[in-house]
């Protein structure tokens, strides 16, 4: 009982070291507080980073036996492929050299054999030499045939020449041109024109041989045929024929380029293309009119109306048959083309 007395006596003090007590140690408990958090997460965070260590370290070796594995398997790979590429070159190496071998023993015995070869060389010169003593004999006959047809080609013209000179033989009142008194013999054209007949008698014997071949009889010349009249006219030279003469004096009239042409006629030719060309750029394909008042038949333009190239290119059937014959006698005769 004295105790509760003295408590409700000092009630008041009670009540103020109760407060007191409790702002003392409210005060203390935030800094505790702040303390414990400090220490709890400090001591968190040091598990936590050894948990992380040790996962780390985990990971490491489990990425260190991954990497091994993995990279034993490559070199073991690599290794095969080395392997095999090594064994194949060998192979390759040593087939190379079997080959080599065949060939050249094949070479060597079927394709360069060197005594084949040598008779080969041999028989080939040989036959060179023949064909070429063939050719050189096959050579002078072309050339000996060469030479006579080209004599007879001049014993011919000699022939030709004296029969056309025949009426310059030497006769028993008057020596020749060519049978001169001074020479000790007569010359070699006098000779050929005594051995030769005249160019009329002999294209007189020609025409009766011809006529004797068509009415299968015998005819004399000397005794059928008359001498043939002597001719008013003065006879042409030795040299040429009479026909070649006679075309020569009565050549036919052949006018000049200035009378033939105008002196402008290619100066218009040409400016007339320039404007069919500069209207054909204009309009590649002019106005057709009235072209849908007929329908059973095809509108024709007119000449002026549209240039050669249209009308050769866009004409109808009828206009390039008919019409381009007389488009290019115009221009020809203009000496546009």
């Amino acid at each position: 009982m004295a105790n509760l007395l003295r408590l409700q006596n000092n009630i008041g003090q009670v009540k103020e070291d109760f407060f007191r007590t409790n702002r003392i140690s409210e005060d203390y408990r935030y800094d505790e507080t702040f303390a414990a958090v400090q220490i709890q997460s400090w001591f968190r965070g040091c598990q936590l980073r050894d948990f992380l260590r040790h996962l780390h370290r985990n990971a490491t070796i489990i990425q260190k036996i991954w990497r091994g594995y993995r990279a034993r398997a490559c070199f073991r790979q690599t290794l095969k492929t080395a392997y095999f590429m090594m064994k194949m070159n060998f192979f390759n190496e040593m087939a190379v050299r079997i080959q080599r071998r065949w060939r050249g023993f094949y070479v060597r015995k079927y394709v360069h054999n060197y005594h084949a070869r040598r008779h080969y060389l041999e028989g080939l010169a040989r036959k060179n030499e023949q064909v070429r003593r063939d050719l050189e004999e096959f050579g002078e006959i072309q050339r000996r045939v060469r030479e006579h047809s080209e004599m007879e080609r001049k014993e011919r013209e000699r022939c030709d020449l004296a029969q056309k000179m025949h009426h310059l033989l030497s006769t028993q009142q008057r020596p020749g041109v060519f049978n001169s008194p001074f020479r000790v013999r007569p010359h070699e054209m006098e000779l050929r024109m005594r051995s030769v007949e005249p160019a009329l008698i002999k294209a007189a014997l020609q025409k009766r041989k011809s006529l004797q071949g068509l009415l299968g009889t015998n005819l004399d010349l000397h005794t059928t045929q008359p001498l043939p009249p002597i001719p008013s006219r003065k006879p042409q030279g030795p040299f040429c024929e009479a026909m070649e003469v006679q075309k020569q004096r009565h050549r036919p009239l052949e006018p000049s380029l200035r009378v033939a042409t105008s002196i402008t006629a290619l100066a218009e030719a040409r400016e007339d293309l320039r404007g069919q060309e500069r209207a054909g750029r204009n309009s590649a394909r002019p106005f057709q009119p009235f072209s849908n008042a007929h329908k059973s038949r095809k509108y024709e333009g007119m000449i002026h109306t549209c240039t050669l190239y249209d009308q050769v290119a866009y004409g109808s059937k009828h206009f390039r048959e008919e019409n381009l014959e007389k488009l290019q006698g115009k221009a020809v005769k203009t000496g546009a083309l």
